[in-house]
């Protein structure tokens, strides 16, 4: 990566001091939130929020059945990449209003406390966005974690295998990330549902399940009683679920209790969301954080990828399932489920990915296509939403199955002015790479990965439903690692509209890859949402890539 500089260095630009965004502030983030909300309720449309349950609240099982379903010019601009101790000391210098980690102004509604706080929308997967799930909230206590339903692999291959429905592993991943911590039972309760089976042999692991189910194992120790009752009777009738399916032998090996915990769950009220409130609520997640499946659904979600075809000849060729797009070798065998590396590339992809699709249960070509719904509270999150991330993770089986859904890219196109950031992975992986003409591997750009995020919210390959939105509708900002392994084009981004590049602190891991430091990618999330505030108060947040009045900001 070249020397980095500040992007701003003409007379007319504020001295830049590199250092660590201060934790006293002048003026907070959320009242300015508060003075824009404030705005948009003077005109159409208003936006109801939705009210959360008390944290502490453990609610009995009839109560959880009541629950209802729940900018660019002609020209493009001059990009530079900006580390972000530099563009979190200029905002310093001109007064910043963001919010400062030792303030905790939780909201109880959109104007708790006279202050509101900034509502976040990620998009992510279950794994490589984890480290940041909980730092984050240092930047906000309102965090709605959108993950997809399509994982088929390791614990989870084996129980949609059996008992079908939706994966539940992403979502148990992420509501394990966000629980809480902060006394013994706390953490006993975590221990438990993030306890995995030996993976040594089947029989291994039924035995230490059989002692689980019973109330025998040692994870019980420091769970009071009840919650001990809560959680045993849903591992029961999980297990009883299994045992109705004669014909199925269950494999317990590596199995994840807490993924048997949430399946009974959902089994038992016949409900995802259902399912996600009980978990959150028994493993005390903080109110203001939400976790949301992309689609609401009792059955099984396919996923599939279509290649391109370099020749234009010859038949489509579609890959069906996340583990033969991002990790083929984890496959289940005949032992049952083993411990799914999600960083495994298996080498690259035998050609570029065109689009993702969803697939009937037994499709196999595009013949076969389904079109789900997305999530009616994850569209209405969107038109709430103070800023948008696309966190790392796999791009194609992570990211793109929550955004291909009817109505989440027109959502997030109408949100002028809102923040819409991309973060970058610290390195090339499978989906990222693919087989060229001449076989040789090529790895995807900075810029390819958000062409790859657009195409996904325009539809743009898809049989039906496609818009043609400009970039700079779906991202305004790219936070990259320092020393990672994906190249940034920065001329490239420009042109697509993105008003900015930030560089995070990341540590290198081996393989050409790094992983951010959390607090320093938060940092970088900080600077994007007020670099957003700021051109909406501008009046600039409605530059595109094919004209308008958008400037790239830092430049």
């Amino acid at each position: 990566m070249p020397a980095l500089r500040a992007a701003c260095a003409g007379p007319g630009c504020p001295r830049l001091t590199v250092r660590r965004v201060p934790s006293a502030r002048q003026h907070s983030f959320a009242s300015q939130i508060n003075a824009q909300h404030a705005a948009r309720l003077r005109g159409p449309p208003t936006v109801a929020t939705l009210a959360h349950s008390n944290g502490d609240q453990r609610p009995s099982a009839s109560a959880i059945q009541q629950l209802e379903p729940a900018v660019a010019s002609t020209s493009p601009p001059d990009v530079a990449i900006e580390p972000v101790e530099a563009a979190a000391a200029q905002i310093d210098e001109q007064d910043s209003i963001l919010v400062s980690e030792d303030q905790d102004q939780v909201a109880a509604g959109p104007f708790g406390g006279g202050e509101r706080q900034p509502l976040l929308v990620v998009f992510s997967g279950g794994t490589a966005f984890n480290g940041v799930a909980g730092p984050l909230r240092d930047l906000s206590t309102r965090v709605a974690h959108v993950l997809p339903v399509s994982d088929d692999g390791g614990s989870t291959a084996e129980i949609v295998r059996v008992l079908g429905g939706p994966a539940v592993g992403d979502i148990r991943s992420r509501c394990l990330r966000l629980a809480d911590e902060s006394d013994e039972e706390s953490r006993a309760v975590k221990a438990l549902l993030a306890h995995r089976l030996p993976s040594s042999s089947p029989a291994a692991a039924k035995e230490e399940w059989y002692q689980i189910v019973e109330g025998d194992h040692a994870l019980w120790e420091g769970v009071s009683e009840p919650y001990k009752h809560t959680i045993r009777a849903f591992l029961v009738h999980f297990h009883v679920n299994i045992l109705r399916h004669s014909s199925e032998r269950f494999n317990f090996r590596n199995g994840s209790v807490g993924n048997f915990f949430f399946a009974g769950a959902r089994t038992f009220f016949r409900s995802l969301e259902a399912a996600i409130f009980l978990f959150s609520r028994v493993s005390r997640i903080p109110e203001g954080s939400e976790v949301m499946p992309s689609i609401l659904t009792e059955d099984r979600i396919t996923l599939g990828a279509e290649l391109e075809d370099p020749s234009a000849s010859g038949p489509t060729t579609i890959l069906r399932g996340q583990n033969q797009i991002s990790h083929p070798s984890a496959t289940v065998g005949p032992d049952g489920p083993e411990a799914v590396s999600k960083t495994a590339t298996d080498g690259p992809l035998p050609g570029k990915i065109r689009r993702i699709l969803y697939l009937s249960s037994e499709g196999t070509d595009r013949e076969h296509e389904v079109f789900p719904k997305a999530n009616p509270r994850v569209l209405q999150r969107i038109k709430e939403a103070d800023a948008i991330i696309y966190g790392m993770g796999s791009l194609h089986t992570s990211i793109c199955p929550s955004l291909i859904l009817r109505g989440v890219g027109e959502e997030i196109a109408a949100r002028e002015g809102v923040p819409k950031i991309m973060v970058l992975n610290g390195g090339p992986d499978r989906e990222s790479t693919y087989s060229g003409t001449l076989g040789a591997p090529v790895e995807m750009t900075a810029a390819d990965i958000v062409d790859a995020l657009i195409c996904a919210m325009n539809r743009r390959n898809a049989t039906k439903g496609a818009t043609d939105h400009a970039p700079s509708k779906y991202v305004t900002c790219v936070v990259v690692p320092r020393g990672g392994g994906i190249r940034v084009d920065v001329d490239r981004l420009a042109a697509m509209g993105v008003r900015r590049v930030l560089e995070a602190d990341a540590e290198p891991v081996g393989e050409g890859k790094v992983h951010y430091d959390p607090d320093s990618l938060v940092d970088a999330i900080r600077v994007a949402i007020e670099e957003g505030v700021d051109d909406e108060a501008a009046g600039s947040g409605d530059g595109d890539a094919r004209g308008g009045n958008g400037q790239a900001r830092g430049s």
